[in-house]
């Protein structure tokens, strides 16, 4: 198996900076997922490492070796694209024998690696179809087949499933996540879709113009974000946040509200309290550290609820894990877990240590 090694990366587009100074690790056998804004530079870090775009400065390392000046096909490397790049007048069989045959692979082992592929894709039924006759799930096999014929020693994904139906999606992601248990060939995934990195990366790297603001494990970035952007960004819905001061470990709210968060020590004039929608419980009056909120909005989905309250000038999104129904206008009583709360520092995003 190989490894990905980014090391100081830098990227423009004439005067226009791209990536600005990004070292990320892919490690062997390992699927790391590429996750941030539109515009943040993770398709491009992409094309960078396969190749398709030339670095302005840093290397790139596969498998030990510093590819910054080999073409493409020279660095191991197979990318499954968007729009699944499949030639329209070629059936699924010829698609996935194209790359071989360009190789000047024999007729023996072009029909044994697109057989293979077929078998571990499903697709085996549908080899003399062309892309027209296929779904969209369909044609994604065949842009991973045609990629998987070539042996490569990383697989890269650049939003693979952005065409996709959101049923099909999730069919895909479970589909993509066990052929790479299978195969074990280290892929590097790149989303807008935060939701789908969870579910598929053994590490994520959080990107926000041109720079990496956090990489690591998905539930350590759910629990432990750096800064208020990662906080935000990862986690659906995504987390609340109040404005306010922090002092001696209780937080006062911009209406006078205050709560208790002992595990601050630190004291920020201009503060963020960042509160997960799951880590908020409903109360059925005052009781210890809650604090009052209006109703704006309830919703169910039939297993879980989803509550809009307004709390000191700000919406709160809370979700309730069972059917609950309350009225538009209705007060109620917010309560957190000490332990669930997270600091911001307004001036810099930063967050504030608290310690568990």
């Amino acid at each position: 198996m190989t490894g990905v090694v980014v090391q100081n990366l830098s990227k423009s587009f004439g005067s226009v900076g791209v990536l600005h100074n990004v070292s990320v690790e892919a490690r062997e056998g390992e699927f790391m997922a590429l996750v941030g804004p539109s515009g943040c530079g993770k398709s491009t870090l992409l094309r960078c490492i396969a190749g398709l775009e030339a670095i302005s400065g840093g290397t790139i390392s596969i498998g030990g070796r510093i590819v910054n000046n080999l073409d493409p096909k020279e660095r191991g490397a197979a990318m499954v694209f968007q729009n699944y790049a499949l030639y329209p007048h070629m059936t699924v069989r010829q698609n996935m024998a194209f790359s071989l045959k360009l190789r000047g692979g024999s007729a023996d082992e072009i029909a044994i690696g697109v057989s293979d592929a077929a078998r571990i894709l499903g697709l085996t039924d549908y080899l003399d179809r062309y892309p027209r006759q296929l779904s969209g799930g369909q044609r994604q096999r065949v842009a991973m087949g045609r990629a998987i014929v070539r042996k490569p020693s990383v697989f890269l994904f650049d939003e693979p499933l952005s065409n996709l139906d959101a049923a099909l999606r999730v069919q895909m992601r479970a589909e993509i996540r066990a052929l790479h248990k299978r195969l074990g060939i280290t892929s590097i995934y790149v989303t807008h879709d935060q939701v789908e990195a969870m579910t598929m990366a053994d590490r994520i790297v959080v990107m926000r113009n041109g720079v990496v603001e956090q990489a690591g494990p998905p539930l350590e970035l759910y629990d432990r974000p750096r800064n208020e952007f990662v906080a935000t960004f990862i986690g659906s819905p995504a987390m609340n946040l109040l404005e306010g001061q922090l002092a001696q470990g209780v937080f006062a709210l911009a209406d006078g509200q205050r709560i208790n968060v002992p595990n601050a020590k630190s004291v920020v004039a201009r503060a963020k309290l960042g509160l997960r929608p799951e880590h908020i419980a409903i109360a059925d009056n005052a009781a210890a550290n809650s604090i009052r909120a209006t109703v704006e909005t309830c919703e169910s989905t039939g297993a879980t609820s989803y509550l809009a309250c307004k709390l000191a000038g700000a919406q709160v999104i809370v979700t309730v894990p069972h059917r609950i129904m309350l009225e538009t206008g209705q007060q109620t009583h917010l309560t957190i877990a000490p332990e669930n709360m997270h600091v911001f520092d307004a001036a810099t995003g930063s967050s504030v240590e608290v310690v568990l």
